[in-house]
């Protein structure tokens, strides 16, 4: 494993992060839950490796992943690792709210303190209506205070304008999270936000290094953008290890393969392995890969459960499968789906959860239409 400076905080982190929000799951009854017992060896096995970042958060497969997490940490593993877990600010309604949540969160991971404590996707209404109404950031220094954090951070999905408003507007942030990858180098914080981060002394840890796996099975000419001697994953996971100003990535890893192929790639990766001739190539996959996408879904989850019982990612998935695989495929996939778009009712609980701020439910109207 590779290991890189985070930012002024003085620590190293892997180069590659475990993301605990897309482990393997199994049926149990009626639902779908995590499978324990391979996730566990999942992350066993990545830090038995040398990972030694951990992210997760309070909502992620629906509360279950920060318990999960913590047993997978017992047995000598919490001494080997970094946690880092996130405020739900959405779910904040007054301040005393910030230390209910951070009690429950450390009972459910088994731990005295968590090592990066973000402020959960920061944007500008979160950041004007609950971090400041309610003193967020005391708090944060409170629990750092009484050792119950070490490291204060945010995680962030907005406009660039707003994440520099963000960053200066406190001098304590010690890491910040972005989505970037080399599709979403001008979208949210981007390229410029980062290296905004960095110049401040962040860390930066970057999530969806794959945009929720659409940059790993990619279409058959955006895999032809690329020399063959590597994977689409390895091009898109280097094109992130090659930038100073990248501290890790997160992976959310759903088998033991990924595991395996990451560790892989993590071993080979460095500041500055890419030539410039190998750096020309990401601008001409980001415009194949623009051509052919339709919604910015990344499949991320946090617009589930629908109440009407839509599988949003899931049709946004086959939505824009029909730019690549024509549209009588995907009728056919979007025919097979148990809820079709047009349950949609409106109540725009999607919208106001989703990070990449997608209009949903206007959407599912175009997608009715489209597939009718």
């Amino acid at each position: 494993m590779k290991y890189r400076k985070f930012g002024k905080t003085g620590l190293e982190v892997s180069a590659l992060g475990f993301g605990c929000m897309r482990f393997p799951m199994q049926k149990k009854g009626e639902k779908n839950v995590i499978d324990r017992k391979r996730a566990i060896g999942m992350i066993r096995q990545s830090i038995d490796n040398g990972v030694n970042y951990m992210d997760t958060a309070y909502p992620y497969h629906d509360g279950e992943s920060e318990g999960l997490l913590g047993e997978a940490l017992l047995d000598g593993y919490r001494e080997k690792v970094y946690i880092a877990d996130k405020c739900p600010v959405w779910l904040i309604k007054k301040e005393e709210d910030f230390d209910t949540y951070l009690e429950e969160q450390l009972e459910r991971l088994q731990v005295e303190y968590i090592d990066f404590y973000l402020l959960h996707g920061l944007d500008r209404q979160r950041m004007e209506e609950i971090v400041k109404k309610y003193d967020l950031i005391k708090h944060m220094e409170k629990a750092k205070a009484a050792g119950k954090i070490r490291h204060i951070g945010f995680s962030f999905h907005d406009g660039l304008e707003v994440f520099k408003d963000i960053i200066d507007y406190y001098e304590g942030w010690e890491f910040c999270q972005i989505q970037y990858n080399y599709v979403d180098v001008e979208y949210q914080a981007g390229v410029e936000g980062l290296r905004y981060a960095a110049d401040k002394g962040l860390g930066v840890v970057i999530m969806e290094p794959l945009r929720g796996g659409r940059l790993a099975d990619v279409a058959p000419h955006l895999a032809d953008a690329f020399p063959k001697e590597k994977t689409p994953v390895e091009w898109a996971l280097d094109f992130l290890w090659d930038q100073p100003e990248v501290s890790l990535l997160l992976s959310g890893m759903s088998d033991e393969k990924q595991v395996a192929d990451n560790l892989k790639y993590a071993a080979f990766s460095s500041v500055g392995m890419l030539s410039e001739e190998e750096r020309e190539i990401y601008p001409k996959a980001k415009k194949i890969f623009d051509t052919m996408a339709l919604v910015r879904c990344t499949r991320c989850g946090y617009c589930m459960p629908c109440p009407s019982g839509i599988d949003i990612p899931g049709i946004f998935a086959v939505y824009n499968s029909t730019a690549v695989s024509g549209d009588e495929k995907a009728k056919k996939a979007y025919a097979e789906l148990e809820t079709k778009a047009d349950a949609c009712v409106k109540c725009l609980r999607c919208e106001k959860a989703c990070p990449q701020h997608i209009g949903i439910s206007t959407l599912m109207a175009e997608l009715t239409e489209t597939f009718a």
